[in-house]
């Protein structure tokens, strides 16, 4: 089974491009006259934005536009956003139904909000989010109380002591009006029966696809997958957020695992960009990945109590108990709530033989996550129920060994004084290296070399 023919995909390389379908102001209105009928408006008399830059060094560059200020006024009936910049920008706005949301494209800006932006709603809008969606551009998604209309959307010039400024005006309007507002392949009535109800199909925004192996270096190749990423902050307590905690773990993981030169090591995310979930499996798929660990951690609302430690998911049909099954119905949003919906994606697989490969995909899963639980167990907190099993879809690739480490608790005072110790982060690491040896070890006595 081993060397059974590679199911080999290819990420979509299309990148989005935030001034894409935008048209020109005549002028700067006021804020009482934006223009009417728009909800794709440049900033006037800008230069057309250039494709957005995938490299690390474009998408480091100093010179992205600021957000200093975000704000709702209004109410029920018609809410304003107002977004402060310290320079005028390009933008593209759009409505999304099941949920109610309005998407806001953007060049890539550099957020400097106070913490807490948007979680408290007003009006219309129970609440909006903001980050990168991939280098070069941004995006802002409100949630909504129910159907609207984006009666103004523009970019007012600095004026009278004031920075340029993102407005957008949303009035309440009915479902049929709403539908009939939305883009053909959006409208919930054209939707195949098959799909999602909670989701609504958008452009796509997918990052550049990692080309297939063609090194000839035999060494096991491992998947670090961060969790979360740019809009998607993850959990949260106070300021600090799930998918900073994650990414300073997995990069550690990355780094410890390739001092020990046994394994070659790809990330799904190296910095602050959003990854879809579907392109964080086709990763691991493309680059013929031994071992996928994805990186989370968790976080427990007040009213549910104060769960702490760290635990080790698989992928199953059925959720291991209702933890688990909350769990994954959450992580699995995460493309909704980046407004990104991919379930009308073609399905990667079709050979019927795919069933046989899974059964041995899950088999090493499960052994490595037991060899997992087994080390970490020595040096850090567990949880009281430490391996569990949900429908995760980050975990579906068919023949990637894969399991979900939540790390920790978020929401737990103890939990989240280690995620931000580095003393606790290299215990950790260092019973997750142990593992990775163990594993492939056996592996590989009993089953030749690993892929």
């Amino acid at each position: 089974m081993e060397n059974r023919a590679k199911h080999l995909v290819f990420l979509s390389c299309g990148l989005l491009c935030a001034a894409a379908s935008v048209f020109a102001v005549a002028g700067a209105p006021s804020a009482a006259e934006g223009p009417q009928g728009g909800q794709s408006t440049p900033a006037a008399n800008a230069p057309a934005a250039s494709a957005p830059a995938a490299s690390a060094a474009t998408a480091s560059a100093p010179d992205f536009p600021i957000a200093s200020g975000a704000r709702l006024a209004g109410d029920d009936k018609q809410t304003r956003f107002i977004l402060d910049l310290d320079r005028k920008i390009e933008f593209r706005a759009f409505p999304l139904a099941d949920p109610y949301r309005v998407v806001v494209d953007i060049p890539q800006v550099n957020f400097q909000l106070a913490t807490g932006t948007g979680s408290a709603g007003r009006g219309l809008v129970k609440a909006f989010r903001y980050g990168l969606v991939m280098p070069g551009g941004s995006r802002i998604v409100f949630d909504l109380t129910g159907a609207v209309k984006i009666a103004n959307s523009y970019v007012l010039d600095a004026a009278n002591g004031q920075p340029p400024r993102l407005v957008l005006d949303f009035e309440q309007i009915d479902r049929t009006a709403f539908v009939q507002s939305l883009a053909p392949e959006s409208r919930p009535e054209l939707k195949p029966a098959i799909s999602d109800p909670t989701t609504a199909t958008i452009p796509a925004v997918t990052t550049a696809a990692l080309p297939p192996v063609t090194t000839a270096d035999p060494r096991p190749l491992i998947v670090i997958d961060p969790g979360h990423g740019g809009i998607d902050n993850g959990t949260q307590s106070g300021d600090q957020t799930e998918k900073n905690l994650v990414l300073g773990f997995g990069l550690a993981l990355r780094d410890r695992i390739e001092k020990s030169g046994k394994y070659r090591v790809v990330m799904t995310r190296s910095d602050d960009t959003f990854i879809p979930l579907n392109d964080r499996v086709k990763i691991a798929r493309t680059q013929s990945a031994a071992l996928f660990v994805s990186i989370h951690a968790d976080a427990l609302p007040r009213r549910e109590g104060d769960a702490q430690g760290a635990t080790i998911y698989t992928v199953s049909d059925k959720a291991s108990d209702a933890e688990a099954e909350r769990l994954a119905e959450a992580e699995n949003k995460a493309d909704a709530i980046a407004g990104v919906n991919l379930t009308d994606e073609p399905t990667d697989v079709a050979d019927i033989l795919i069933d046989l490969a899974q059964r041995e995909t899950k088999t090493f899963s499960n052994r490595f996550a037991r060899l997992l639980m087994d080390e970490m167990k020595s040096t850090v907190r567990m949880h009281k129920h430490p391996l569990k099993s949900a429908g995760f879809r980050v975990l579906k690739a068919p023949d990637v060994p894969s399991v979900l480490v939540e790390i920790g608790y978020v929401s737990n005072k103890g939990d989240l004084e280690h995620l931000v110790s580095e003393n606790w982060r290299n215990k950790a690491v260092g019973s997750m290296v142990q593992a990775i040896d163990t594993f492939f070890a056996k592996r590989l006595a009993t089953a030749g070399p690993a892929k």
